[in-house]
């Protein structure tokens, strides 16, 4: 689960910014300094396949991988098993796997295979390191590896493991694969956010390996947004926050409750607002305009890609201050901040959640380390152009994350993109100690580089707000404009990028990208590669 803010910067600022909630982007085409070569971009974008064609898709590719497996040179342990398939307009088909080894599934085994319409053939690897262990049978007992993951939980007097058993793994993410055991531990996080910690222990000795915390934090009147355009569905003589033009998104109010769906909401007109009902417009819209933004820009259609919708729940829990994404209800969350009366449900929170749920369906970097702060940008940036595709007059695009919810209660943001380092706790460039940050502060220099390479450095005023960009070597850089930006970040996080992409690895990825879409000579890519160098990503 990703939640909107960091709980550690919760306990030591009271509710202070922690972070996921995210600014929407902007999607119309900013003016830069390069121009892209139509027929390039056309033919590198990818092709929105509807969720019959995606699926024909899969099962096409599944149907050769054993014979993918082969000519890519894994063992004869090692199977492949299809989670996407992306095909551009030029022919080139990028087919992302999950792999197996003796039938146990590999974490950080995952891989992308890209294929051109001639034939050859490149691979991009989670991890290079060879797939084998000695034996598949552990020396550890499943109660063992219970145990242990028990003790990795913050939540002493609630946590339990969940009623399946400790499944058996290799642990292939970091160093030499080795045979373990993954426990789900459910609980309560500190601030208050559900807990489903995904522990990984050595099936040999019991020694923890890796945790992860799976839940991602993160015509009606709203609280932000004004009077907003809502699509419902009438059931009888009523109305209903059900959105059937999106893949039936259902809004409904948990009524402080912390578990199940709680209740629909319905009105007997639609006009819909006042009371708890604008935490429902608020996030019924905040869907709304995501899925928009994913379709009209980007050929997504749906957080999966596959046509259906997730729901919505707010009024979560007494006095919650965040809102969360949990892959396993396929769901966004959203509690109503202090007091009860400030909901956490501006619309670039909404797309900052969901966005958690497009990287999981996509690239799955992990929540940890470098990754994670990839994995947290990601949803500032994707986010943030969300928020600037909306064009809401009360809710103006802006690179400021959660500006409209003031968590702080002094009217500042959770994260600045032009300067992150201006919250107190991110960095605006990379060094060799960021992996080990909250993953909500080691994402401020890709929400740097999407900054500089959307809008470039130095001084400026954007709807607005002021911004004043500094580099880590004193370069002056123009941008390429945020249209552009985004569409490239999306190409890597979709095409290139893997469980394991670490800042370097996602210099290389949208590098790829950018050559994908504009050419290997393009303005562009030499925007992106001068971009990093600015941020100190070599």
């Amino acid at each position: 689960m990703r939640s909107i803010t960091s709980t550690s910067r919760k306990n030591t600022l009271r509710t202070a910014a922690l972070v996921a909630s995210a600014a929407m982007v902007v999607v119309g085409v900013q003016s830069g300094s390069a121009s892209a070569k139509p027929d390039r971009e056309s033919g590198a974008q990818a092709l929105a396949l509807s969720a019959p064609q995606r699926a024909a898709a899969i099962k096409d590719a599944q149907s050769s991988a054993d014979g993918t497996a082969a000519k890519i040179g894994l063992s004869g342990k090692e199977k492949l098993v299809v989670r996407d398939v992306i095909k551009d307009a030029n022919g080139t088909v990028h087919t992302r796997y999950e792999r197996t080894y003796d039938g146990l599934p590999v974490l950080g085994g995952d891989l992308v295979v890209h294929e051109t319409k001639s034939g050859s053939r490149s691979v991009d690897k989670a991890t290079d390191a060879d797939i084998a262990v000695p034996t598949t049978t552990p020396s550890l007992a499943p109660s063992a590896a219970k145990k242990s993951a028990l003790a990795a939980s913050s939540d002493a007097k609630n946590a339990k493991t969940d009623s399946q058993a400790p499944r058996k793994v290799i642990w292939a993410a970091e160093g030499k694969p080795v045979l373990a055991y993954e426990t789900v531990v459910t609980g309560v996080q500190k601030d208050g956010t559900p807990s489903k910690l995904h522990v990984v222990t050595d099936a040999a000795t019991g020694k923890k390996l890796f945790q992860r915390e799976a839940i991602e934090t993160g015509s009606g009147t709203s609280t932000y947004g004004g009077t907003v355009p809502l699509t419902t569905t009438k059931n009888g003589s009523s109305y209903e926050l059900n959105d059937g033009a999106r893949g039936g998104h259902k809004t409904y109010d948990l009524n402080q409750g912390a578990d199940g769906t709680g209740s629909l909401f319905t009105n007997s007109t639609d006009t819909w607002g006042g009371g708890r009902q604008t935490a429902g417009v608020d996030a019924h819209y905040g869907a709304a305009v995501t899925w928009d933004f994913y379709k009209n820009v980007l050929g997504r259609t749906g957080i999966r890609n596959d046509g259906k919708a997730a729901y919505s729940r707010v009024h979560y829990g007494d006095n919650y201050v965040n809102a969360f994404w949990d892959d396993e209800c396929f769901c966004m969350t959203y509690g109503d901040g202090e007091g009860n009366s400030h909901p956490l449900t501006s619309l670039d929170v909404a797309a900052h959640e969901m966005t958690h749920g497009v990287t999981s369906a996509t690239a799955g970097l992990i929540y940890s380390g470098e990754s994670g702060g990839l994995n947290e940008a990601t949803s500032d940036i994707l986010g943030t152009a969300a928020e600037f595709y909306a064009n809401n007059s009360k809710d103006k695009g802006d690179y400021l994350i959660g500006a409209a919810i003031n968590i702080n209660g002094d009217g500042t943001p959770l994260r600045y993109m032009d300067k992150p380092s201006k919250d107190g706790a991110s960095k605006d460039y990379w060094s060799s100690g960021l992996g080990r940050l909250d993953v909500h502060y080691s994402s401020g220099p890709a929400n740097h580089f999407f900054y500089l390479l959307s809008e470039g450095s130095g001084s400026k005023t954007i709807n607005g707000v002021t911004y004043n960009s500094p580099t880590a070597n004193n370069s002056k850089l123009a941008g390429i404009g945020r249209d552009k930006a985004t569409k490239i970040w999306y190409k890597a996080l979709t095409t290139y990028f893997t469980s394991s992409t670490n800042y370097k690895a996602a210099r290389t990825g949208t590098l790829k990208a950018a050559a994908d879409l504009y050419g290997s000579t393009s303005a562009e890519y030499k925007a992106v590669a001068a971009t990093w160098t600015a941020i100190n990503v070599k």
